[in-house]
């Protein structure tokens, strides 16, 4: 491997028999005027800088770099560790002031093509050869100089990003916590809303995660990373607060969102990472947002042990079946009145079809893919082993709660990827 200051080619260009390094010498002030008056032209970026930094200190690194490119062109070496770290600090003032990679890198690219172009123009064809070597010693120190350019803002964005990230994760857990969360969003430089959207997840099996041949855990991070990629782009205004791992977690959004506009996120979000998602969601003030995660999870269960399968779901959806959820003797008496259906669940199946297809027993033999007198049989034999006749309306009120703190109670919550029966 070539060390950074081995040479690149000898011996010095020259046109004209005037080494190239003193006609560029000559031509650096001017050079550096016109550079600097392109940069705005060229790369919009420049422009949101005070007018007396552009005239001080970006005139000022252009001129030096010129002049350091003239040095290379003199001696046929590329720039020393010196003049690289003044580069890298340079474009870590660039990307701690927001100017794109792409502009930073642009403005060294352009400084060479103006100089190349002045340089050239006074050369004859006599000095071809010399001209060779002076593109080589360019795309030379343009390597050097890129890579330089890359390292500094990149270093620097990573140092940012990993303060706010530590900032913005001092925040989310001071609301999950339930305190005074107006210190951590000042150090975070966020500003509260009025109220937080709760998001609370269950994700799903990406399909690679079970495929022969595939890392599972490298095909869950991927869907993770894909899903947080997507929160990103849809809140580019107010990023959200996000605390997720491989099967969920919990996301707060600073916008208020509609029922339709978090039914459509939900939907994205599930395309983009590739797995089924189910989602409780609820709202809340900043003070009141650990109780609202709560809550979200909550419905979010519910949504899950009942059935209802991937989706937004909001607690008017399971108004019902949240309230048979809760803990507590009428609960659990409930629950009991199932249990001689307990070692036969094809009649428990049966039933909850039954109140899903809305008491139609021929839908409900389509469902469960039985003849519709089958569908009979299981709900008489429900009928005698539970004393609940689903012929009346009393009894079909009881069966629909039992049913609810049944599946609430005892049974596994439902992953994202299943529905009802």
């Amino acid at each position: 491997m070539t060390a950074p200051n081995a040479e690149l080619a000898v011996p010095e260009p020259q046109f004209g028999g005037t080494p190239v390094h003193l006609r560029l010498l000559a031509l650096a002030p001017g050079l550096a005027v016109e550079v600097t008056t392109r940069l705005l032209d060229r790369l919009p970026a420049y422009h949101a800088m005070p007018p007396e930094q552009l005239r001080g200190e970006i005139a000022r690194q252009v001129e030096r770099g010129i002049r350091a490119f003239a040095d290379v062109l003199r001696t046929g070496q590329l720039p020393g560790e010196d003049e690289l770290d003044r580069i890298r600090e340079s474009s870590a003032r660039r990307a701690d002031e927001g100017v794109p990679l792409e502009s930073v890198v642009g403005a060294y690219h352009l400084g060479a093509q103006l100089c190349a172009a002045r340089l050239l123009a006074e050369a004859a064809p006599a000095d071809l050869p010399d001209v060779a070597t002076a593109q080589d010693r360019l795309l030379g120190w343009l390597r050097a100089v890129s890579c330089a350019v890359a390292t500094g803002y990149v270093q620097e964005r990573q140092t940012a990003l990993g303060d706010a990230q530590v900032a913005r994760q001092a925040l989310l857990s001071r609301l999950l916590e339930g305190g005074d969360p107006r210190a951590a969003a000042d150090r975070a430089g966020l500003r509260l809303p009025a109220r937080y959207v709760v998001l609370s997840l269950a994700i799903g099996p990406h399909p690679d995660e079970s495929r022969p041949g595939v890392n599972r855990s490298v095909a869950a991070r991927r869907k993770l990373r894909r899903l947080r990629a997507e929160l990103e782009r849809r809140h580019p205004d107010g990023a959200p607060l996000a605390a997720l791992a491989d099967d969920g977690g919990t996301v707060l959004l600073p916008a208020p969102l509609s029922r339709d506009a978090l039914a459509a996120l939900v939907e994205r979000l599930a395309r983009a990472c590739g797995a089924p998602l189910v989602v409780g969601a609820t709202a809340a003030p900043p003070p009141a947002v650990a109780d609202a995660v709560r809550l979200a999870a909550e419905i979010r269960q519910v949504a899950a042990a009942t059935g209802r399968g991937p989706g937004l779901h909001l607690l008017d959806d399971v108004l019902l079946a949240h309230q048979l959820s809760r803990p507590g003797p009428a609960h659990d008496a409930l629950a009991a009145l199932l249990a001689p259906l307990a070692d036969r669940p094809e009649l428990l199946d049966t039933v909850r079809a039954f109140l899903a297809c809305g008491l139609d027993r021929r839908r409900t033999a389509a469902r469960l893919l039985v003849h519709p007198n089958t569908v009979d049989y299981r709900l008489r034999r429900t009928t005698a082993l539970t004393g609940l006749d689903t012929a009346r309306g009393p009894d079909l009120l009881t069966l629909h709660a039992a049913l609810t703190a049944l599946d609430t109670a005892t049974a596994p919550e439902r992953g994202p990827g299943q529905g009802g029966p």
